[in-house]
């Protein structure tokens, strides 16, 4: 076949599709028996799109090898679509390992903010950092996220919570974008908590009026591009009354919303969040039953983030509840200086165990509905023609292997790769041929 082509990954034991028919989102019934082909190789163009995917042999014959930059023999091996980490809080400075002791002693996450730590105690040294400090922590944490498999990745504001800082943690985020062979949605979350010195009603009316006016002329100038815009729900933050001001005002200029709700206390935000037209709402450990039937309705994602409610010791959310009423269920490992975990394996493993997801629901949560909660699963996700390539190849015959080795991945994972690039590279895997 005429023209060249970035990569060739052949003879897979197993290439997870994920989705067989082009699917937005898997429901229950639609995880429960997720695409696999066997004995199949795939084709990504220069374009770092998929231009073929097929049994390895119709592949053979339609692709001259001449024409591949890079061919990676992955018999014996396991492809799958790049996991899609759809709710972190990746850009911030001060390390918060002390605050793990008080919580291991018994303090709740609410008693430590109200003591001036949990988000304060990180607002006052992102404050003070350069840009270039939080871009290089960043950097390295997007970094080990793609080591363990992670391929696009939602990434938050919100320690700043005034005008500069957040600004300062776009820029970062921005920067990133550019420069970095990774996918990133980046959300504005300058109402992740009531600033010192301010009410409620005081930040919400500088977001409204200052921080919001703003971030839309620096998208028009191209300088910045905000996905969406996320509010911290919850009693003693943000009412439902400031939560609705608000994302009414990020979703008029063009913002997903896409918000923290009912995580501490039931607040109806699950309501809230289907009424607005909301892409996805985070955490709902409190979720009340009502506020699942309107989500599954509105086809509003419910991001999970097991490792808040391991590590906070929280009741887990009501995932099979929500399978069974047909929400569409994505996963998130919330990484943030409270929860601080980068391996979306793990974040599967604690779904299935602690949440009671089944192994096909966790990773059509961690790729097709996480790409959905993020407005994405048009290119990633999945892998069929046309997608982004975006792919991981695991050192095991049976794909579960990802999520049945808890803490496994650096051993179990040889590629990571975007668009069509190796990005990670296992050392044992040593140099492979290019042509």
């Amino acid at each position: 076949m005429a023209g060249r082509h970035r990569l060739l990954l052949e003879n897979a034991q197993q290439l997870v599709l994920v989705c067989g028919r082009g699917e937005e989102f898997l429901l229950r019934d639609g995880a429960a028996s997720l695409a696999v082909l066997r004995g199949a190789s795939l084709v990504v163009g220069l374009d770092g799109c998929i231009k073929a995917v097929g049994q390895a042999d119709v592949i053979r014959d339609q692709f001259s090898e001449a024409t591949f930059e890079r061919i990676i023999d992955c018999s014996g091996k396991c492809v799958l679509p790049g996991l899609v980490d759809a709710h972190t809080h990746p850009v911030w400075a001060g390390d918060r390992v002390h605050e793990f002791a008080m919580k291991l002693a018994g303090a709740s996450y609410m008693e430590i903010h109200q003591a001036g730590g949990g988000i304060h105690f990180t607002v006052e040294h992102t404050r003070k950092a350069t840009e270039e400090e939080l871009f290089n922590t960043f950097k390295h944490r997007l970094e080990r996220m793609r080591r363990a498999g992670s391929t696009l990745v939602e990434c938050k504001s919100g320690y700043g919570l005034n005008l500069e800082t957040e600004l300062k943690m776009l820029r970062v985020i921005e920067r990133a974008k550019q420069s970095m062979d990774i996918g990133i949605s980046s959300t504005y979350c300058g109402a992740h908590s009531v600033p010192k010195g301010k009410t409620a009603r005081e930040a919400t009316d500088d977001i409204i009026n200052n921080h919001l006016p703003k971030l839309k002329e620096l998208k028009l100038s191209g300088e910045i591009h905000v996905n969406n815009i996320d509010v911290f729900c919850e009693k003693g933050v943000f009412d439902l009354d400031s939560t609705r001001r608000i994302l009414q005002a990020g979703k008029d200029i063009g913002l997903q919303i896409n918000f923290h709700g009912d995580e501490l206390h039931p607040m109806k935000s699950a309501e809230l969040g289907a009424e607005l037209g909301a892409r996805a709402i985070s955490h709902l450990e409190e979720v009340s039953d009502e506020g699942i039937t309107a989500m599954a309705r509105a086809k509003c994602a419910a991001v999970l983030l097991p490792t808040t409610a391991y590590m906070l010791r929280l009741k887990q959310p009501p995932a099979r509840k929500m399978l069974e009423e047909g929400v569409i269920v994505a996963l998130g490992s919330d990484f943030n200086p409270n929860a601080y975990c980068f391996s979306m394996p793990m974040v599967m493993h604690l779904a299935c165990v602690n949440m009671k997801m089944s192994m096909n629901e966790a990773l059509a949560a961690a790729t097709i509905n996480a790409a959905y909660a993020l407005g994405k699963s048009d290119t990633h996700g999945s892998i069929q023609t046309g997608k982004q390539g975006d792919l991981v190849v695991i050192n095991s015959s049976r794909w579960e292997h990802l999520i049945y080795q808890f803490g496994g991945h650096e051993a179990l994972i040889d590629y990571v790769i975007v668009k069509g690039k190796v990005v990670y590279q296992n050392e044992r895997c040593g140099t492979m041929s290019s042509y």
